[in-house]
């Protein structure tokens, strides 16, 4: 019978062959979540033998793998926020440099922030669990996805104060807010033939691209988006590095002020902000 240490290093091997990424990561990820325990105890497993199950659930977790489906979608969560989300290939993959749409949302004050194109929650119900005192509105146009972000509300205690909308953006809110955040599909057309296997088989195109130049979300959000703001209340986007100008230029030609592009750790253009001057 094999020990955990080989049986890792057979399966980073395997996978690295194949060309995935980060193979001995992956491997360490699929095989801590077969067996049940920490990433961080693997090492003091490592003369441990491994029963005939956790080699067959470590098996279908490296075919997967193989398969480039993303390691999210095989364990069933990601990290976000130091909070665990449930993810499915139904939403995106909570990617880290969305949190800094998180941090820029949370300089500002807000009792009702709403989240347009919501998928996992992960942004709605982050702001939610550090903000105790406040509501929101997260809406998507896919029923599946809405179904994982009640499911991660849930999970977060926080389901008392988000309500979850199936919508074609603003077509079935009310009321105004103090607030609204959206990481909108903004992947162009061109780029999309360039996306990993991990992304562009894995996750829904919908959540990824709304074809052309990528801007459209950012036309129709920028247009509606004063009539369920508050005067002087901030219109937050995720954009695309190379779309900082085109998405600046779009929320001024709509009437937002103090319009400004915001950096992330390396320096690329991440973020977009405006205020609402009605």
């Amino acid at each position: 019978m094999s020990t955990v240490s080989a049986t890792l290093r057979a399966a980073t091997q395997r996978l690295a062959q194949a060309g995935i990424p980060d193979a001995a990561t992956d491997a360490r990820s699929l095989l801590a979540h077969a067996l049940g325990v920490p990433r961080s105890r693997l090492t003091l497993l490592g003369p441990e033998a491994v029963t005939r199950a956790q080699v067959e659930a470590f098996e279908a977790l490296i075919a997967g793998r193989l398969e480039r489906r993303p390691v999210s979608q095989l364990v069933g969560r990601r990290s976000f926020w130091g909070r665990e989300f449930l993810v499915t290939s139904d939403v995106l993959d909570p990617r880290p440099e969305t949190e800094d749409l998180v941090a820029r949302a949370l300089e500002h004050p807000f009792g009702r922030v709403l989240d347009l194109g919501t998928g996992s929650g992960c942004i709605l119900l982050t702001l939610l669990a550090e903000r105790p005192e406040a509501q929101g509105v997260g809406v998507d146009a896919s029923p599946a996805a809405l179904a994982v972000a009640r499911r991660n509300a849930e999970a977060l205690g926080v389901q008392a104060r988000a309500e979850l909308l199936c919508s074609d953006w603003f077509a079935q809110v009310s009321g105004r807010f103090d607030l609204i955040v959206s990481n909108p599909p903004y992947i162009t057309e061109d780029e999309m033939a360039a996306l990993s296997p991990e992304v562009a088989l894995h996750e829904p195109r919908m959540a990824l691209t709304p074809g052309g130049d990528g801007l459209a979300a950012y036309r129709v959000i920028c247009a509606q988006a004063g009539a369920f703001l508050r005067p002087g209340a901030p219109l937050l986007f995720e954009i695309g590095h190379a779309q900082g100008a085109a998405v600046a230029q779009i929320m001024e030609d709509a009437g937002f002020a103090g319009v400004a592009v915001l950096p992330d750790l390396s320096g690329k253009d991440r973020n977009v902000i405006g205020r609402w001057c009605g």
